[in-house]
């Protein structure tokens, strides 16, 4: 079950960028036929709940072996893959001691089927549940490189260490900009556990997964193991500021940056004469927020004189806002070539549910495009028609023309009746 909807303005939206040839550019932000290896790493609980027999007849853990020992036949030639597990040593009482039992059990690298395969038969639940730590080392596990980066968490339970909140984590980490994603699995289907999980997966873009028989286990781990490995264009981090002045100058891609409850970011971006800027931005709820909000960008001028605006609102179904605006920059008569730079200005109208977070910022995905504008007059639309202006017009001379001849034919026919 994914998690992460968007509203149908944010669809139409993102449709109509792509038709526009708005989104990601490939020049622009990666080369993705030149990309880093990619590296995975999967995350297995070992506590001793693992122990349960409730999948298809056999234990949690029997489930989990089978699935990893399939999942490593299948990894793609590339993939930098690792293993990481959580409550897998510390057999005793001490919960200080018991949240600190993370390992990593194969090193992420390049792979060697029949030693990860070694290593996983040595499994045995055991202890605690110490989720958050376990991705914390499991992002330093996965540092370095250009590659993307993706952990995969299978558990049956609720973390057993806070008060460091695991979803807490996930957003510190998605909140460094480095491109990690997470998508977890739940091996019970309890609403404790599929909140928890949830909200790990969606503060970092990821997905959670309910299972509950071991085929689905193997397919959903080896899904998400290949999805690594297909060509993606990472986004790049940035940071936007509290005014047009200061703000970072960006070039044709796509960026990530937070922003706070409220808040607006100011981006630059330089339009030549003859060129077009095409630009949207997605706005995502990784949190408990308040129902009525809404998200609005702006292209103004460095002088604050407003371009052109999109904005979009939701009423707290969907966990992702998107809009989009276009601004064709006219050619100048003068052959002035100086660019003009364009003022971005993302301002969201989310507020925080009572109790909840407001650090780190909410995410915020922008997209930039600047591309050659239209060439010829007839390539500019005519009152929203563009071409389709002279087969309307076809089309009306054609029916006036037809009006014509049944009148004629009409009067004629009426005149022969009153003769006869």
């Amino acid at each position: 079950m994914i998690r992460t909807h968007r509203p149908a303005a944010g669809v139409c939206a993102l449709l109509a960028a792509l038709a526009a040839g708005i989104a990601f550019p490939g020049h622009a932000v990666a080369d993705e036929t030149e990309q880093a290896a990619p590296k995975v790493e999967l995350v297995l609980d070992v506590s001793g709940s693992m122990r349960t027999a409730d999948i298809d007849g056999g234990t949690r853990m029997a489930a989990a072996k089978q699935a990893f020992n399939e999942v490593l036949d299948a990894t793609p030639e590339g993939v930098q893959l690792g293993i990481r597990t959580l409550g897998a040593n510390y057999r005793g009482n001490d919960r200080k001691e018991g949240c600190k039992d993370t390992a990593q059990l194969y090193p992420v690298g390049t792979l060697d089927r029949t030693e990860a395969k070694t290593a996983v038969a040595t499994l045995s639940p055991t202890g605690w549940t110490p989720i958050g730590p376990a991705l914390l080392k499991a992002a330093d596990d996965l540092q370095g490189g250009d590659g993307t980066r993706r952990i995969v968490l299978i558990s049956d339970g609720e973390d057993t260490c806070q008060p460091l909140d695991p979803c807490e984590v996930a957003r510190e980490i998605a909140a460094k900009g480095v491109g990690l994603t997470i998508d977890t699995l739940g091996l019970v289907p309890d609403a404790k556990t599929r909140d928890q999980l949830s909200c790990i997966a969606d503060a970092t873009g990821g997905t959670y997964t309910s299972v509950q028989h071991k085929e689905e286990l193997t397919d959903r781990v080896g899904q998400l193991v290949d999805r690594a490995a297909d060509p993606v264009v990472t986004p790049v981090a940035t940071e936007g500021t509290d005014q047009c002045s200061s703000a970072p100058a960006l070039k044709s891609g796509l960026y990530t940056d937070r922003e706070e409850f409220g808040q607006q970011r100011w981006y630059k971006v330089d339009v030549n004469p003859g060129q077009e800027l095409r630009a949207s931005v997605s706005v995502a709820a990784d949190r408990a927020v308040n129902a009525d909000y809404g998200v609005l960008l702006r292209a103004v001028t460095v002088h604050g004189r407003e371009i052109v605006r999109g904005e979009a609102s939701g009423l707290g179904r969907t966990d992702v806002i998107s809009t989009g605006l276009r601004y064709p920059k006219a050619e100048s008569d003068d052959e002035d070539t100086t660019p003009e730079t364009v003022c971005l200005q993302v301002t969201n109208s989310f507020s925080a549910a009572s109790g909840v977070k407001t650090s780190p910022g909410l995410p915020v995905e922008l997209t930039v495009d600047v591309v050659d504008g239209p060439s010829k007059a007839s390539d500019v639309a005519s009152f929203g028609l563009g071409r389709g202006w002279w087969l309307l017009g076809a089309l009306v001379l054609t029916g006036f023309l037809a009006g014509l001849v049944w009148g004629w034919v009409s009067r004629w026919r009426v005149a022969v009746w009153r003769t006869n």
